[in-house]
């Protein structure tokens, strides 16, 4: 079953997208190859500090973007040549469990990157805080949590240009953090919200108003998007061919503590949101964003 998932996907899923190339990698015990694919057009991480493989790491990811594209890239596959840039470092990207629930994708994610790591998908665990922990709390260290932070409602703001993160309340992933005494390091993905572009949903607009609701109901958003073609470039699901670059930052040390009062947790993410704007501020000339554009947290 899991075979025949990761073959449909292939065939369905990847086959339009020419950004991919192909890959020939080894795959299961008895030897048997598989195709798989390498976004090779402009995907990029870049790793401004060194990681320690004997520490646990939580990542906040931003912006999730309309597919979370980079995350998934550069966190669940090789594309970027992760485990080139932090050896002895394991990823492990959060997703909503709804999608461990649908056929043949749950196989797909659920491939677990056998071997040399360079399968379609690995890395990829459940968004509960119980998941979390587990990572989180392996004493051997040389885990690095993945969350995007801004989650399937932020997708609702992944404009072309955009910069805008719902961030300002958003602090659980900051007191787990505390809770497992483990850094957090900010991380964002330039280019992600300008792989679609998207139907305009402001706030307050009958659309949005839709989509929220049934984000409540459903658990997921649906952001109206369009792209390009398989076959032309003026319309289409296909994602643009832009380039992607999460460029990830420096660790910020974290005292643990089972119990931290709300107070403890505005300082620490305070200090996040402090580091997350340095970082986006230092890197943004790299990637055409214009002088004039800041972070806007939500």
């Amino acid at each position: 079953m899991r075979k025949l998932g990761l073959f449909i996907l292939e065939k369905i899923v990847w086959t339009p997208h020419r950004t991919f190339q192909y890959l020939k990698v080894p795959y299961g015990e008895d030897g048997e190859r598989l195709f798989i694919r390498n976004y090779s057009h402009g995907t990029k991480l870049v790793k401004t500090a060194e990681l320690d493989p004997r520490q646990n790491y939580l990542v906040g990811f931003h912006p999730h973007g309309v597919l979370a594209a980079g995350a998934f890239l550069n966190f669940c596959t090789e594309a970027s040549g992760f485990s080139t840039l932090f050896p002895g470092i394991t990823p492990h990207l959060m997703m909503l469990s709804l999608w461990f629930r649908i056929p043949f994708f749950r196989d797909y994610v659920m491939s677990g990157g056998k071997d040399n790591g360079l399968l379609a998908c690995s890395g990829i665990i459940s968004s509960d805080k119980e998941s979390a922990s587990y990572v989180l709390q392996k004493p051997e260290g040389g885990n690095l949590l993945v969350i995007i932070v801004g989650g399937a409602q932020e997708a609702l703001d992944a404009h072309p240009g955009s910069f805008t993160l719902l961030l300002k309340n958003r602090k659980g992933f900051v007191r787990l953090a505390i809770q497992h005494g483990t850094p957090l390091v900010p991380a964002f993905s330039f280019g992600e919200n300008d792989l679609f572009d998207q139907v305009k949903n402001p706030k307050g607009s009958w659309l949005r108003r839709i989509q929220h609701r049934l984000q409540q109901i459903m658990g997921i958003s649906l952001p109206l998007f369009h792209a390009r073609g398989i076959f032309q470039y003026s319309f289409g699901p296909i994602p643009y061919r832009r380039p992607i670059c999460t460029v990830v930052g420096k660790p910020i040390p974290v005292q643990k503590k089972h119990r931290p009062s709300e107070e403890e947790v505005d300082q620490v993410h305070q200090k996040y949101l402090n580091e997350l704007s340095q970082l986006f501020e230092k890197h943004k000339a790299k990637y055409n964003v214009p002088e004039d554009s800041h972070l806007e947290f939500i």
